[in-house]
């Protein structure tokens, strides 16, 4: 199948996603001046809009990167999140920002929010991409985020389905005639 060939209902195109990702730069810009900041990107789903977003963030950071799982190939989150890769730097003297491509269930991002904390940051914080509230399991929120989205299945800029469309430049919505 050739991309360019499929019509897909597009939920935030690319000229939305990258003014969105320069506002969130902006305003990270300014509330992270004079801190040490840290930017960890939980793979796989969020490393293209990480990498989009630390160029906008006018600041000396550094990046590292996690590895979690809990959907598999799934649609739906299997409700036990599991840390593949960790990071294994003290991050004692760092303000840890989170950032991953979607919060959904809140499953994931409030394990890993959790498993970060015991590294004693000087603060933690979270940004995502796109925020899903409507499918909440948890009391998490995210701290920053790009778009508030409905109940809808999302691929593209990052996301997958079934580790396919990640390379997408924007974000669209999997209806059942897409499925495979």
């Amino acid at each position: 199948m050739n991309i360019d060939d499929k019509k897909w209902e597009v939920l935030c195109s690319k000229e939305e996603i990258e003014d969105k990702t320069q506002e969130l730069g902006r305003r990270l810009t300014e509330d992270y001046q004079g801190r040490n900041l840290y930017v960890i990107s939980l793979l796989r789903g969020s490393f293209i809009f990480c990498a989009d977003l630390v160029r906008t963030i006018d600041l000396k950071l550094k990046v590292n990167f996690m590895i979690s799982s809990s959907y598999g190939d799934g649609l739906q989150t299997s409700g036990k999140v599991m840390i593949d890769k960790d990071v294994e730097e003290d991050l004692t003297e760092f303000d840890v920002l989170l950032v991953d491509d979607i919060a959904d269930s809140g499953l994931t991002l409030k394990h890993v929010m959790e498993h970060l904390k015991t590294k004693n940051p000087k603060s933690l914080k979270s940004c995502v991409l796109l925020n899903k509230p409507s499918r909440r399991l948890t009391d998490l929120e995210p701290d920053y985020f790009g778009f508030t989205i409905p109940d809808a299945f999302v691929v593209g800029y990052g996301l997958n389905y079934g580790d396919h469309y990640r390379n997408i430049p924007y974000v669209f919505i999997v209806t059942d005639e897409d499925r495979y």
